[in-house]
């Protein structure tokens, strides 16, 4: 039995009040996935601060008023890549800034979806993510 537990992601939906949200194509360990803006919780920080900071690091965007909406148990991830994630998953509706890509390393486009329509192959935390948001709920089942 492994010792490792599993890591604290984090996600955010960013709406831009015409039915879209904002998805990113991933280079690097990630590539070729699409998925939501994100990245790893770091110690002593509030779900609210790490997103922030996140979205500060990957699009340039400033954010308040950020809600936690749902959690994500992460398994096809586990499954594919051996790592374990558990993902808070945070809804902003307003930002100040156009969002740019700060890290083309990891980063090379971003556009506006309809997230009932998100561009595959798709990040499973992003795309859990997205279906709780959809649905209204806490937390969706990873598919088997």
């Amino acid at each position: 039995m492994s010792s490792e537990k599993p890591r604290v992601g984090l996600g955010i939906i960013i709406e831009n009040g015409k039915g879209k949200i904002l998805v990113m194509k991933r280079e690097g360990k990630h590539a070729p996935y699409w998925s939501i803006p994100g990245g790893k919780l770091e110690l002593g920080e509030t779900f609210e601060d790490g997103a922030a900071r996140e979205l500060k690091e990957e699009l340039d965007i400033d954010v308040k008023d950020l809600q936690v909406i749902a959690v994500t148990n992460n398994l096809k991830t586990y499954e594919v890549e051996g790592v374990h994630f558990i993902s808070i998953i945070l809804l902003v509706k307003g930002y100040k800034g156009k969002p740019k890509i700060m890290e083309p390393d990891r980063c090379t486009e971003i556009k506006w979806v309809d997230p009932s329509n998100l561009p595959q192959p798709h990040f499973d935390a992003s795309e859990l993510g997205v279906a709780c948001y959809l649905q209204g709920v806490p937390y969706v089942n990873s598919p088997s």
